[in-house]
């Protein structure tokens, strides 16, 4: 019997078991799905981190009071961690290995304009601040070293909160109100997206001295610097530093930096948390497509066990005339990859279908988040299938061709 006829007689039999052949394909399509869904939201999140870490810059460092980055829920939103002060400002700008020490103050208070009003970030810092990350003016100017000085009430507004309250308009030269202060707007940034687990494009940037006069605290809530050298030796030069200003003696046992009130955290760190999160959501991946294409693997060895029984007949009638063990081997073992194949093709469609929908509702919310497809993970899912088809297809169609013949035409 030809290749050709037995695809065809396999391919015969699976349509005519329409409903039960998509039940036997429903673990591998969700395996499958699964697989593509997952690897496609992976790639377009890893383009969003690397979006932000290059707008950060490679030299970047950031320092919160507290134990906690703003990932874990911010130090810096809690007032009662007070371990940054001024004076450390001004020990951190005399170290040799880092430069545009920007220390940040974060304003309570509602924005309004007009009838307008947001809830959003207000940062008060130096004009440092924007050297250390890659922003664009979209309007306008920012802030600079004479407004600083005469701490004048200026403010330079991210895209999101000029949307937020002015829409359409132009907001250069308009007053807007923070808590009971009027500010008036002097520019706006460029879209960045998130920085450090915080949406940049929703800020609000005013002088580090207003913001002094107007939170009353001797405190900083963040100081944000770049490394004039090697980033690792200036987190070291950092650290040694605090420490010591602290009064803080590194534990005996355990991470040196288990006793520090600070946390330190740099561009590259950020690349090395999404290597491990890549690998950590790799193996979650492989995970669940090897127990889904393990159930549906199972699923096809119990329908196909079925449809030799009831096919015994069939297969008593085919022997014969003639068809070899082979034949019947071969005819079972394609049904079987058929149904893998197909359940793996539609298992595509659907995690691509996901995404694009998973995209559309991301956007809303992360400008750089982009429709991701991984062939590679495509493909092996693909394989994957075939490969299970072919493996819980044996017993069954082994089975199959050794039915005796003339038992198989008695079969009632």
């Amino acid at each position: 019997m030809q290749l050709r006829d037995t695809v065809t007689t396999a391919l015969r039999a699976v349509r005519g078991n329409g409903p039960r052949s998509l039940l036997t394909m429903l673990g591998i399509i969700i395996g499958v799905g699964a697989v593509v869904l997952m690897t496609s939201v992976g790639e377009s999140m890893q383009s969003v981190i690397l979006g932000q870490i290059s707008a950060l810059g490679p030299k970047t460092i950031a320092m919160w009071p507290g134990k906690n980055g703003p990932e874990q829920g911010a130090a810096t939103l809690n007032p009662d961690f007070d371990s940054f002060t001024l004076s450390d400002v001004e020990a951190l700008r005399r170290l040799q290995t880092i430069s545009n020490v920007a220390p940040i103050i974060f304003v309570q208070g509602k924005t309004t304009y007009g009838t307008e009003q947001t809830d959003t970030r207000v940062v008060g810092t130096t004009p440092d601040y924007f050297l250390n990350q890659v922003v664009d003016v979209a309007e306008g100017r920012l802030h600079d070293g004479q407004d600083e000085l005469e701490g004048r009430a200026v403010a330079v507004l991210g895209p999101d909160t000029a949307k937020d309250l002015f829409f359409n308009q132009s907001p250069l030269g308009k007053r807007i109100e923070i808590g009971n202060k009027k500010y008036t707007v002097i520019g706006v940034l460029e879209s960045v997206g998130s920085q450090f687990f915080q949406n940049m494009d929703e800020r609000i940037v005013i002088p580090f001295e207003t913001a002094h006069i107007v939170a009353q605290r001797s405190y900083v809530d963040m100081i944000t610097a770049m490394s004039t050298g090697d980033t690792a030796d200036a987190v070291a030069d950092i650290q040694f530093l605090l420490r010591r200003r602290h009064n803080i003696i590194p534990p005996e046992t355990g991470s040196e930096t288990d006793n520090d009130d600070f946390l330190v955290r740099t561009a590259e760190q950020a690349q090395e948390i999404l290597g491990t999160v890549s690998v950590s959501l790799t193996a979650f991946i492989t995970m669940i497509a090897t127990i889904s294409l393990l159930v549906g693997g199972i699923g096809i060895m119990n329908i196909m066990l079925v449809a030799v029984t009831e096919r015994t007949r069939e297969i008593g009638l085919r022997k014969a005339l003639g068809a070899r063990r082979n034949d019947i081997l071969l005819q079972f073992l394609i049904e079987a990859v058929i149904l893998t194949v197909l359940g793996g093709l539609i298992g595509l469609l659907l995690g691509v279908s996901l995404n694009a929908i998973i995209v559309g509702i991301a956007r809303k919310f992360l400008d750089r988040y982009i429709f991701a497809l991984n062939p590679i993970a495509m493909v092996a899912a693909l394989i994957m299938a075939a490969g299970t088809g072919l493996i819980f297809g044996i017993y069954p169609a082994r089975k199959a061709a050794e039915l005796n013949p003339i038992e198989a035409l008695r079969y009632e």
